[in-house]
């Protein structure tokens, strides 16, 4: 028999950078953007992933990981299907937090805010930007739905890919489409030796932003 794996003996010291009130930028999406640029220039896999987390009517919090796509105004633009669990729940409640977890720096962003559907031709725009193998499969996939089996996804797509042949760019399907997430508060969090960690929250208090360190 094998020896049971001990989660308690998973450990990893951090050590490799310092967060401090003097080093941080006045606004904290211009932070984000600084960390995203050191993000992107170390390599880390997928840097614009991160958590979506929405609540329910049912009072229970659900996430899942999407990909950001772009920083417009100081707000978070994202896609999805508009009939999705997540935007379903974000129609009951528009507010959710996105979190953003960087490994290799030892990093991680938690984004609080409010969140409302973009214009229909910036989601147009964006939309037939992606290959069209994705924009297909936007098309055809009923997202969250129950379905029968794979065959089901398989047969839609390739009668629409012949329905499409003769053309890269398809409608916008008026199920799909953007959100911006307007930050209410922001906090970054940097791994220190010893489990002391720097946390620095801004909190938006009217047309400023407040900083505080927090405890780890």
């Amino acid at each position: 028999m094998s020896e049971q794996l001990s989660l308690a003996q998973l450990r990893q010291e951090y050590s490799k950078h310092e967060l401090d009130i003097h080093m941080i930028h006045k606004n904290p999406v211009d932070q984000f953007s600084i960390w995203f640029k050191e993000a992107i220039e170390a390599q880390v896999p997928e840097p614009n992933a991160f958590t979506l987390s929405t609540v329910g009517q049912d009072g229970y919090p659900s996430g899942r990981v999407l990909l950001l796509k772009e920083i417009f105004q100081h707000t978070f633009v994202f896609y999805t299907n508009y009939r999705s669990h997540k935007a379903v729940e974000l129609e009951k409640s528009p507010k959710a937090s996105m979190t953003f977890l960087w490994l290799e720096l030892q990093r991680q962003i938690r984004i609080k805010g409010d969140v409302s559907k973009i214009e229909r031709n910036i989601s147009e725009t964006y939309f037939q930007s992606r290959p069209k193998e994705s924009q297909l499969g936007a098309w055809v996939s009923p997202q969250s739905e129950v379905i029968p089996d794979r065959l089901y996804l398989d047969k839609k797509y390739v009668d629409l890919e012949k329905e499409y042949k003769n053309t890269d760019v398809l409608p916008l399907p008026d199920f799909w489409g953007g959100y911006v997430l307007r930050p209410v508060e922001i906090e970054f969090w940097q791994g220190r030796t010893g489990r002391l960690h720097d946390r620095m929250r801004y909190r938006q208090s009217g047309n400023e932003w407040i900083i505080e360190r927090l405890a780890p």
